[in-house]
C-alpha cells in the first residue's frame, strides 16, 4: 500500500495489523455510549438544513437577478457547493443521524436527494449501506467494484481495449473524470428504478420527474437554451468534482481485505480500511464530517457534530489494541489515493502483464 508523505498512522511496532474480534469493539461502544455521543442532535440539523435551504434560495434569486447573461454561469459555483451540502444532509438522513424516526429520515432523504438533487435515495442507500458493511472488499463493496476505475492489479489484468488505456492513465485522469460524476449519479439512480420495489418506485420516480421539470424549466425560464445548457453542465461538473473530492480521501489506497482469507471483526474492518483527514472547523464544514471517516464507519448513526468528540476515544482505543489509526492532511490523502491508482495501472504501462489471479 503506498504511503502518504505526511500521514500519521498510529500502529504497533513493525506496523503489523493486530488481530481483531467482535469483542474488541464492545469496550469502545460502552465508552462512547457513556459519553452520550450516540444521542441525536436534531436541533443542530434543523438549523443547518434551514441555513442550507436559505443559501440555495439565495443562489436561485441571484440567477433570476443576473438574468440571461454569461455572468450567470459563475453562479454555478455556489450552486454546486450548496448542492454538495444538500447531499451531506441526505447522507446523514440515510444513516439515521438526524432522527431515529425512520419515516422522517426517509422524508428528509427523499426531499434532499430525489427532489432537490435528482438523485435516487433508494439507489444511494442500497449502494452506501453495502459499502459500510464491507469497506474496500472487492467482492462486496460497490465502491471498489470494476467501473471506469479499478482498484487492484487483478481487476487491471482483465481490462481490454479503451478501458485498458483508461486504467494505464487512471491516476492522472481521476480528477477530470470526477467532472462527470454529477451526471453519473443521476443516471445511476434512474437505472436503479427497475431494481426497486413498486412502493419505492412510487415514491422515487415522481419526485425525480418533478426535479427535472423544476431544474430544466427554471433554467430555460431565465436563460437562453445555450446558456442554460452551459450552466447545467458546469453546475453538475463542479458538483461531481466536489463530491468526489469529499468522498475519495476516506478509503482509496487503504487496506483491502483478502476475500479468500481475511475474516476481520467490525473494529478492524472499519478502522484499517479508513483514513481520517486532519483539519479544523473549515475542513469539517467542507467535507461534511466525512473527514472523521473512521468514527463514522464505526458508528454510522452518530450525529455529525459528535464525530470529533468521539475521535480521541476511538484513537486511544486503537492505540491500546495496537491497531493502526491513520490520519493525514487533505492534500496528502489525494496523493495517497493517486499513488494507489497509479500503482494498480503500473504493469499495463510497463508491458508486463499483471497476474489475473489474486486481489492485489
Amino acid at each position: 500500500m503506498p504511503q502518504a508523505t505526511a500521514a500519521a498512522t498510529l500502529a504497533p511496532p513493525g506496523g503489523d495489523l493486530a488481530p481483531s474480534s467482535g469483542s474488541d469493539f464492545a469496550p469502545l461502544l460502552r465508552e462512547v455510549k457513556a459519553a452520550g455521543l450516540l444521542g441525536r442532535r436534531t436541533g443542530w440539523y434543523i438549523a443547518g438544513i434551514a441555513l442550507n435551504l436559505l443559501a440555495l434560495a439565495a443562489v436561485v434569486a441571484a440567477v433570476v437577478l443576473v438574468g440571461d447573461s454569461w455572468w450567470t454561469v459563475a453562479l454555478a459555483v455556489p450552486a454546486a457547493i450548496f448542492w454538495a451540502r444538500t447531499s451531506f444532509v441526505g447522507h446523514d438522513a440515510g444513516h439515521a443521524q438526524i432522527t431515529s424516526d425512520r419515516r422522517i429520515s426517509a422524508l428528509i432523504g427523499l426531499v434532499h436527494g430525489n427532489l432537490l438533487l435528482g438523485m435516487s435515495r433508494a439507489w444511494w442507500n442500497d449502494k452506501h449501506n453495502r459499502h459500510h458493511a464491507n469497506p474496500n472488499h472487492i467482492d462486496k463493496d460497490p465502491d471498489v467494484a470494476v467501473g471506469a476505475l479499478v482498484w487492484t492489479r487483478h481487476q487491471a489484468a482483465l481490462r481490454q481495449g479503451f478501458t485498458r488505456w483508461l486504467t494505464r492513465h487512471q491516476a492522472r485522469l481521476f480528477f477530470p473524470m470526477l467532472l462527470l460524476e454529477g451526471l453519473n449519479l443521476k443516471v445511476s439512480g434512474l437505472r436503479d428504478l427497475r431494481r426497486q420495489t413498486p412502493r419505492e418506485r412510487a415514491l422515487e420516480a415522481p419526485l425525480l420527474v418533478v426535479h427535472y421539470i423544476m431544474y430544466i424549466g427554471f433554467l430555460l425560464a431565465v436563460l437562453s437554451p445555450g446558456k442554460a445548457l452551459v450552466f447545467g453542465l458546469v453546475h453538475h461538473a463542479l458538483f461531481g468534482l466536489y463530491l468526489g473530492m469529499a468522498f475519495a480521501p476516506g478509503h482509496k489506497g487503504m487496506e483491502m481485505p483478502d476475500p479468500q482469507g481475511d475474516r476481520w471483526g467490525h473494529l478492524k474492518r472499519q478502522v484499517v480500511t479508513s483514513r481520517n483527514i486532519r483539519g479544523g472547523p473549515a475542513t469539517d464544514w467542507a467535507l461534511g464530517g466525512l473527514n472523521y471517516q473512521i468514527e463514522h464507519h464505526l458508528f454510522p448513526s452518530m450525529a455529525r457534530p459528535h464525530l470529533p468528540l468521539a475521535q480521541p476515544l476511538v484513537r486511544a482505543h486503537c492505540v491500546r489494541l495496537g491497531l493502526p489509526y491513520t490520519e493525514t492532511g487533505l492534500i496528502d490523502s489525494y496523493v495517497w489515493a493517486l499513488r494507489h491508482m497509479h500503482d494498480v495501472g503500473a504493469p499495463l504501462r510497463s508491458g508486463v502483464e499483471p497476474a489475473a489471479s489474486g486481489t492485489r
